[in-house]
Order: structure tokens, then C-alpha cells, then sequence
């Protein structure tokens, strides 16, 4: 290198895979493409784009290089798969089958999702392949509390598990409240549970708080759920109802707007049934 030519670097063309600005380069590149295709980014979630006309509807989901294309009539699926095909270098994996761990299954009129195969993995690598089956994942009147006595566990492995179950989750909403509760306890695991049984609504914690439950339906498709530790404390079972409630509400205005975006058609109510007299 020439002595004048200290302190200058190289600017890259295009980025290279594996750098830093890699990811962000391709982001720009593909939301780029579809804008020149007409299709819009959905602005409640980011990686889903949509294209409408009178007769025609296209839906694109986007994970990094990855598309799921879904929509009608198929000859417009079949007109965008050519015009990418110009593009960029793509396969056409026909239906979907598997996607990011998720079985899929379609048959005519139905489509059904499973994560076997990712959920044997979980039980391989915790050692559980030839363990037993069970009709519920947790003892309903199980109590767990943060204890500094007994051996620690390794942390670190604990918690990995806890991601791999977080991820079941999309397919086992069962499993929601069992993974939920265990996430609780992330810092410091122990080898040892300690449990008692409390049917109030304050079980499961030490502050006194709640736990919401929420499940959506979509016609008969249940579509999105949570379980988790109330913010603050209720001083009754309707003011712990009247809690979950809201959590509901909240996650119903952001569904109903999202659906909103996708049908490009106008908000639905939503209806929330609530078994509490009080809260109602």
C-alpha cells in the first residue's frame, strides 16, 4: 500500500455475507422489490406484506430469505413467484410443509400445524426421549418460590430449555400456563422444587399478584394466547378478573386492527367473555 493511501478503506459494492450490514442490505433489497411490485408492508407487523385489487388478494410473510406466499386466485401467486424468480435466485418449494420448526399439514379445506419433530428434539437433549406420558404438564395446585438454599443448576442449560419450550408453544397453547409459570424463575435455578397447593387468585407468587390467562379464536382456530404474572396486586378474585380482562381487551384491539390491515376491510368488534359477574 502507498504511503498517501493511509487511512482510507475499501467501500463495498454490495454487502458480503456474514458481515454486520449484511442483514439490513437484503432487508432494504427485498422491501425494495415488493414496494416496486405494489405490495404494501403491513405497518402492525413488520414482516408481512400485502398486495390487494378488486378481484385479487396477496399475502407474503418474510422471515430473512424465507417466503411464505399465500392468497387468491393462484394464477397471481403464480405471476409473483415468475417476477421474483427474475430477481433473485429462488427455489419453489411448492406447499408448505415445514417452516422454522413447524410441521404443517394441508388437506382440502383444512390446514393443521404440529412441531413434533422439534418437540422430540427438546426431550433429547434434556434427556426425557424414553420418559413417560402424561394428560397434564403440571400439577394445577403447584407453587414455586425463589429459594437461595439447595444446589444451583446450571443456569445457562436451564434456560435454553425454557427458550426451546417457549417456542413449542405456538403449537401446545396447553403448555402455556406450565412454561409460563417456569419462566419466572430464570435467575438462579435450583435443583430442587419446592410446591404447595393454593386454588386462590394470588398463587404462584410471593407478592400477592395474579395470574391472567388469554386465548383468541379465529372462527374455530385458536390463533394467540399468553399466561403471565399480573403487574399489580388485586385485592379480590373480580378486581384479578377485571385485570385479565384489560390484558384481553388490549391484545383484542391489536388482533382486530392487525386483521384490519391484512383483509384491508373495516374493524370488527371483538367479542371477550369474562366468568366473573363482578368484573362484567
Amino acid at each position: 500500500m502507498k504511503r498517501e493511501d493511509n487511512g482510507k478503506v475499501y467501500r463495498l459494492i454490495k454487502a458480503l455475507y456474514g458481515l454486520r450490514q449484511a442483514p439490513r442490505a437484503w432487508n432494504i433489497k427485498l422491501d425494495n422489490t415488493l414496494k416496486s411490485l405494489d405490495f404494501k408492508k403491513c405497518a402492525l407487523e413488520q414482516a408481512i406484506y400485502t398486495k390487494t385489487s378488486k378481484d385479487s388478494i396477496l399475502l407474503i410473510g418474510v422471515y430473512v430469505d424465507d417466503l411464505i406466499i399465500t392468497g387468491t386466485p393462484k394464477k397471481e401467486i403464480d405471476k409473483f413467484k415468475a417476477q421474483m424468480e427474475e430477481k433473485f435466485e429462488m427455489s419453489d418449494l411448492g406447499l408448505l410443509a415445514y417452516y422454522l420448526g413447524i410441521e404443517v399439514t394441508q388437506t382440502e379445506g383444512d390446514i393443521s400445524i404440529k412441531q413434533t419433530a422439534y418437540a422430540n428434539k427438546i426431550l433429547k437433549e434434556a434427556g426425557m426421549i424414553n420418559c413417560n406420558e402424561t394428560l397434564i404438564p403440571m400439577d394445577p395446585g403447584t407453587r414455586l418460590t425463589k429459594i437461595t438454599e439447595k444446589t444451583m443448576v446450571n443456569s445457562t442449560e436451564y434456560q435454553s430449555l425454557i427458550g426451546c419450550l417457549r417456542y413449542l408453544l405456538h403449537t401446545r397453547p396447553d403448555l402455556s400456563y406450565s412454561v409460563g409459570l417456569l419462566s419466572r424463575f430464570m435467575q438462579e435455578p435450583r435443583n430442587k422444587i419446592h410446591g404447595f397447593g393454593d386454588s386462590s387468585y394470588g398463587v404462584n407468587t410471593q407478592e400477592g399478584k395474579g395470574t391472567t390467562g388469554i386465548i383468541f379464536y379465529y372462527g374455530e382456530s385458536p390463533i394467540s394466547w399468553s399466561t403471565q404474572k399480573q403487574a399489580t396486586i388485586a385485592l379480590s378474585s373480580c378486581e384479578s378478573e377485571f385485570i385479565a380482562a384489560i390484558a384481553a381487551a388490549t391484545q383484542a384491539l391489536w388482533l382486530k386492527r392487525l386483521l384490519s390491515k391484512l383483509t384491508h376491510s373495516q374493524e370488527e368488534k371483538v367479542t371477550i367473555k369474562v366468568d366473573n359477574k363482578s368484573a362484567i
